[in-house]
């Protein structure tokens, strides 16, 4: 996990994880600890207390100046930054080579980056163990240092201290609750939103890939499951995954196709220079105990582990995406909340509840209720031939003229009660689902109903979020109620997991001695004990998890044909049909919304344009995609076609406008420069249309031999002559006249 911190320069000593720094008299820095004892690979056996600095503009390494007494050489020490300085805490010293006065260490020191001191903070009372290998992070001007390994056991306490004035300050150690991670060393630490994240570490001889939550206020610890997520082996990974805070979920970020790498450049009067520098990484290799930290906007990581135990001394920048978030999610988020636009209603369980929904939505995302919708459909149509009517008039586009609205379709679904109905829906719309209060009886037995939907709808990726929050939701408050529910229910899956939860030493006595115990049925009291006596052998499967299908996923293919069926609204482009939806259209388009409220043609047919311009079919596709799934990549070409379409259709930000410019900016070359030239033309993008005159007249040994320069029209022939004319020097106007 990476932390944010300010842009400009990345800073090392001698050890093993990065953490960000502030702003220093103007000069913007990033400090890290990586896991080696030098900033490149060496084989010395010493270990190393200098301070080291890469700058991250001109990629160059310097030594960075430092005054007073720095901390003895160590290493799996931890640094943080609070304003303008860096604390280092703790980690391991000695002489390794000679094997003498090995130990870890519980002292704290602070680097001015001002003035480049070094001092150490010398407080009064007790001290945290002096430990090594620990996770530390600054909140509410305070560090905070958690777990670690003391030398003869790993730990799993946690301290704080006060940052702001070392005179009046103490160490305090903290009560912690909740679920407390497991002892554990060599863990990734990062703060958002008032909670501290750890995820994974060694815990004895087992490396783990549980994600832990620790809320500063109330001072308590959730685990967030990731079992069925994250695997952890023996193999070193070179994954990137990103946590979302918000939905709760994990998402594997892929690299993008334009990656490249640059050779790190040298600076007069830096000492060092690692071998190479990757921006816009290729992948990096599979490593342990590198440094990551955040500059701006990028992830810089140096160093670690690779491979056969060599020390590395690369640097990886990722790049973060400086384009406006994707806005699908929310987009369809708002189509399920307000429920406008609505062409059917799931009538469910025996109280016959209502819910309203979008055929489009749900077909595309849940093949289950597909297969319930066009059975319905079947059966309107069967009694529309009866009644003397025609069937299809009856499944079309639930508007008659302007103003008149169908009867929504009635969908029976005995299986479902609506409140976890709605949220199976929420999730259908948003691929997210709200959580709601953790912990509470009440609302962990809603998500285990909605648990058992998604497994009877077969929705894969739902069931995973549901089992996350649940298993982080099992407490000793709640675990026999959660597990006599998903007995009753038959979630095995869940059951196992209460009963493995009940069994733990430090839970059992606790369990049955409660009140609840004595009204369990007596098959799962039998279970119980015979569990806490013989506990089952685990199994591991190496069987990949089915997680199922993304909302981008189900769009992309319902766009491609899965949805052809639904389609309730006819796209003329230059007078060509193409079939579409218009819940999706309304959703992410407020030019799409506002016609079909007020006004939707007899014959449900729009003519498409962009302002006064018909954007080519491959254009219009693109932009299509970007609608249906929000997909960004596309010819250079087409993006001129669709650099004014945000504004035309009033999508929610300038998201594609953004990749239009820079796709533009990017990919004007000699093999395209003639279409382009042509639809900048047509869009009067006089500036684009000048750099790709300039481009062909520059390169126009090479453009006079593409076969579309004949079919350009007259104009831009004459555009091109007229460049050419005015590119021409005097002199060589004067040498053209020498030769006739």
């Amino acid at each position: 996990m990476g932390q944010r911190g300010a842009g400009g320069a990345f800073s090392i000593t001698a050890t093993s994880r990065a953490l960000p720094c502030g702003d220093a008299n103007g000069a913007q820095r990033c400090c890290s600890h990586p896991a080696a004892s030098c900033p490149f690979p060496s084989r010395r056996k010493t270990m190393l207390n200098d301070l080291l600095r890469f700058d991250v503009k001109d990629c160059s390494w310097c030594r960075a100046f430092t005054t007073g007494t720095p901390p003895a050489p160590r290493y799996h020490h931890s640094a943080v930054v609070y304003g303008s300085s860096m604390f280092v805490f703790g980690g391991y010293t000695g002489d390794i080579y000679s094997n003498s006065n090995l130990k870890n260490k519980n002292d704290l020191f602070e680097y001015k980056f001002a003035t480049g001191q070094w001092t150490e903070w010398k407080t009064e009372g007790r001290l945290p163990v002096a430990r090594s290998a620990h996770g530390a992070t600054v909140y509410s001007e305070k560090l905070w240092i958690f777990a670690g390994y003391d030398g003869n056991a790993r730990l799993n306490d946690m301290w704080t201290i006060g940052l702001q004035d070392r005179e009046l300050t103490c160490w305090e150690e903290i009560e912690q609750s909740g679920e407390i991670p497991p002892s554990c060393c060599n863990f990734p630490v990062a703060v958002c939103k008032d909670k501290m994240f750890v995820f994974s570490g060694q815990s004895g001889a087992k490396i783990t890939n549980n994600l832990f939550q620790f809320e500063f206020k109330e001072k308590i610890w959730t685990r967030i499951p990731t079992e069925h997520l994250l695997r952890a082996d023996n193999t070193l990974p070179n994954e990137l995954h990103c946590y979302d805070v918000d939905s709760q979920t994990w998402e594997v970020i892929q690299p993008s196709p334009d990656s490249e790498v640059k050779p790190s450049q040298r600076r007069a009067g830096c000492i060092y220079s690692p071998p190479v520098v990757h921006f816009f990484p290729q992948l990096p290799s599979g490593r342990l105990f590198h440094a990551a930290a955040v500059i701006s906007d990028a992830m810089y990581i140096f160093g670690g582990t690779v491979d056969n135990n060599i020390r590395s001394g690369e640097m990886y920048r990722f790049q973060f995406s400086c384009y406006p978030k994707c806005t699908l999610h929310e987009d369809y988020g708002r189509l399920w909340e307000n429920r406008q636009f609505s062409d059917l209603e799931f009538v469910l369980g025996e109280k016959e509840e209502r819910v309203r929904g979008h055929t489009a939505i749900v077909t595309a995302r849940c093949k289950w209720l597909k297969k319930k919708i066009m059975q319905a459909r079947e059966r309107l149509k069967q009694v529309s031939v009866l009644e003397g009517q025609c069937g299809e008039v009856m499944l079309a586009a639930p508007w008659v003229g302007r103003g008149t609205r169908r009867p929504l379709l009635e969908v029976p679904i005995r299986e479902a009660e609506a409140q976890p109905f709605e949220v199976l829906m929420q999730f259908l719309y948003t691929d997210k689902i709200k959580y709601p209060r953790k912990g509470h009886v009440q609302d962990v037995l809603l998500i285990m109903d909605v648990y058992k939907l998604a497994l009877n709808f077969k929705l894969s990726r739902l069931e995973q979020l549901c089992l996350q929050y649940i298993e982080a939701s099992v407490d000793l408050q709640n675990v026999l109620i959660v597990c006599e529910n998903a007995n009753k229910l038959q979630l095995d899956q869940l059951k196992e997991h209460c009963l493995n939860f009940v069994v733990k030493e430090s839970h059992f006595n606790q369990v049955i001695m409660m009140k609840e115990f004595e009204h369990l049925s007596s098959s799962l009291i039998v279970e119980i004990v015979r569990r806490k006596q013989q506990p089952p052998v685990r199994m591991h499967s190496d069987q990949p998890l089915d997680i199922g299908t993304s909302l981008i996923q189900d769009m992309k293919a319902y766009l491609e044909g899965a949805g052809i069926e639904f389609c309730d609204i006819i796209l003329l482009l230059d007078g060509h049909p193409r079939p579409a939806h218009k819940a999706i259209l309304a959703a992410r388009s407020s030019y799409f919304e506002a016609m079909f409220r007020s006004f939707m043609p007899e014959d449900g047919q729009v003519n498409i344009s962009i302002g006064e311009m018909v954007p080519s079919k491959q254009a219009f596709e693109s932009m299509l995609r970007y609608i249906y799934y929000g997909e960004v990549n596309m010819p250079p070409e087409d993006s001129l076609y669709l650099f004014a379409a945000p504004y035309y259709y009033g999508f929610s930000n300038n998201r594609l406008q953004a990749y239009c410019k820079q796709n533009l900016e990017m990919n004007v070359t000699v093999e395209n420069v003639l279409q382009i030239l042509e639809a900048a033309d047509k869009t009067q993008a006089l500036d684009m249309k000048r750099h790709c005159l300039h481009i062909i007249v520059h390169q126009f040994t090479k453009v006079s031999k593409l076969p579309n320069l004949r079919s350009l029209s007259q104009p831009l022939l004459l555009d091109i002559i007229e460049s050419l004319a005015n590119h021409i020097s005097d002199k060589q106007c004067a040498e053209l006249g020498s030769d006739i």
